[in-house]
């Protein structure tokens, strides 16, 4: 791993070692089992988290590591991901070299608006901050605000339209004409097409989960496919 982790990233594949509270994998050993086994079949990245999962994939693999702080009991409507400053220096001090957060322009709990909350993780905390958005207005806004990388992870979860089942290539594609920073493709990524797809559409690296991580989601998804 060279001392810029963006230049790492770039044209490769980052997968997101999570696990829900209720799922049988829910385990900081195994998340970092997965980070292993993610960096043995040719991950180039990791996202994670809460501390001591980024603290103990930091210490297995020797890969960039993307960490976040989820506050459980919120729903997407509300911004849960990395509220904080002190959420985002909790997950720092425990080793991950970018810190993503929620980049829409929503009212944020505290007393940092987006711009200072960058401003701070960059100056007080030496780290890179990655803006999780959910449209072409949020990534501007985000980009702004000074957000190091721009990531579609919200794309489908905070409106009130259903969620869709395909990743959101045209907003992949809209954000990497209009953004002077690197587009990260994140959201429903399930094959090898829908990750081609993305870096066609200018994605400088793309985020994959639930296909990879997620064994009861993908399961249930293969389990759709049987005959009734």
């Amino acid at each position: 791993m060279t001392s810029d982790p963006i230049a790492d990233l770039k044209g490769r594949l980052v997968v997101s070692c999570q696990a829900p509270d209720d799922s049988p994998l829910r385990c900081t050993a195994i998340m970092a089992a997965m980070a292993r086994a993610a960096e043995r079949g040719g991950a180039h990245g990791i996202r994670a988290e809460g501390a001591a999962d980024v603290a103990a994939i930091v210490a297995a693999v020797d890969l960039p590591v993307i960490g976040i702080k989820k506050i459980r009991g919120r729903t997407y409507d509300r911004v849960f991901i990395t509220p904080g400053f002190d959420d985002a220096a909790e997950i720092a001090a425990a080793g991950a070299q970018i810190i993503a957060l929620d980049g829409t322009p929503r009212d944020r709990e505290g007393p940092d608006d987006l711009p200072v909350l960058v401003r701070r993780l960059h100056e007080e905390l030496g780290v890179l901050v990655m803006a999780d958005v959910d449209c072409v207005a949020s990534g501007r806004f985000a980009a702004d605000a000074g957000a190091d990388l721009v990531s579609t992870t919200l794309s489908g979860y905070t409106g009130n339209e259903p969620t869709p089942d395909e990743p959101d290539i045209a907003l992949i594609e809209a954000l990497a004409a209009v953004l002077s920073v690197p587009v990260v493709a994140e959201g429903r990524i399930w094959s090898r097409e829908h990750v081609a797809a993305a870096f066609s559409a200018g994605a400088h690296a793309a985020v994959v989960g639930s296909a990879i991580t997620n064994v009861v989601l993908s399961t249930r998804r293969l389990v759709g496919g049987l005959p009734s």
